[in-house]
């Protein structure tokens, strides 16, 4: 059965924390089948403050059982634990049973990224598609140079609004997780393809009455949202042989590219938007080239 105290939480976490709608709703599946397997569990009769540790245990037990990966079963343990803290500050439970949890051991995975040769590919690619002056190409080609330029979430490009860009100063507004705003910097590329999209959007939405904020908008004017942008960016891959690349891959591939040139990791860090530098780190595995070089010039013997 539903608990109120659920629904409460959720929603402290979208008004209160200033979650993304993507992590409340995740959070909310995740308690959705911690409440579903304790009512299994202790045959309906339990409380939050007689959940114990057995439970707990047989809950992230319950998970591996159903085959989620090891990162969902970590992410659904936090969302357990943040409830039960959430309980001990407001409703004056004493104990968070699942404090003491232990958290699934994640499998490391390297991120996915393109070297400077597919990098290349799929940009002239984009470019030589481009250069039939349609609507489609050119917005397309906008949004790859906008996501390699700048490293931003696909959540962060969908969501951002004519207000947040300032080309004359070749930086744009970008809103983060939990709300949080940095401005990163927009590259020369990035900044005449958004121009030459920029001028053609401005058509699409007068002759459509559509959305006059947004940046990427479809053919009838609307925000394209992230499904949508996805599928442009997947067909780009597709069509120079991506296999296995996502949207996110840009991410990592500028992450990459940049420390690969000598950026410094917190400079990097904070053009991520990443709240902790170890989430960074995962990026210095990949930047071998920049190791090697600095070895040849720094070892007497090299």
């Amino acid at each position: 059965m539903s608990r109120p105290e659920v629904a409460e939480f959720l929603l402290h976490l979208e008004k209160e924390r200033g979650q993304s709608p993507h992590t409340v709703l995740a959070y909310g599946r995740d308690l959705a089948a911690f409440t579903e397997f304790c009512d299994r569990h202790y045959a309906g009769a339990w409380t939050w403050a007689t959940v114990d540790r057995i439970g707990i245990r047989g809950f992230l037990g319950d998970l591996q059982r159903r085959g989620l990966a090891r990162r969902s079963a970590a992410r659904a343990l936090s969302a357990v634990r943040s409830l039960y803290h959430y309980l001990q500050v407001h409703h004056g439970l004493t104990v968070n049973v699942a404090r003491a949890a232990k958290v699934p051991k994640l499998e490391k995975r390297l991120p996915t990224y393109l070297d400077r040769g597919q990098t290349e590919q799929l940009f002239e690619w984009a470019e030589l598609r481009a250069g039939a002056g349609e609507f489609g190409p050119i917005r397309d080609l906008a949004i790859l140079e906008l996501f390699y330029s700048t490293g931003i979430r696909l959540s962060e490009l969908s969501g951002m609004n004519l207000e947040d860009l300032d080309l004359l100063s070749d930086q744009a507004k970008v809103r983060g997780k939990g709300r949080k705003e940095r401005i990163v910097p927009v590259g020369s590329r990035a900044v005449l393809a958004l121009r030459r999209y920029l001028a053609l959007r401005d058509g699409v939405v007068e002759r459509t009455a559509g959305d006059r904020r947004a940046v990427f908008v479809g053919r009838r004017g609307r925000r394209m949202p992230p499904r949508a942008v996805q599928r442009s960016v997947h067909a780009m891959f597709d069509a120079v042989g991506g296999d296995g690349l996502r949207v996110h891959s840009l991410r990592h591939t500028f992450a990459t590219h940049m420390l690969d040139a000598g950026a410094d990791l917190r400079a990097v860090q904070e053009l991520l938007g990443h709240a902790s530098l170890s989430t960074t780190q995962i990026y210095t595995h990949t930047s071998v080239e920049r190791l090697k070089k600095v070895y040849q010039q720094a070892h007497p013997r090299a």
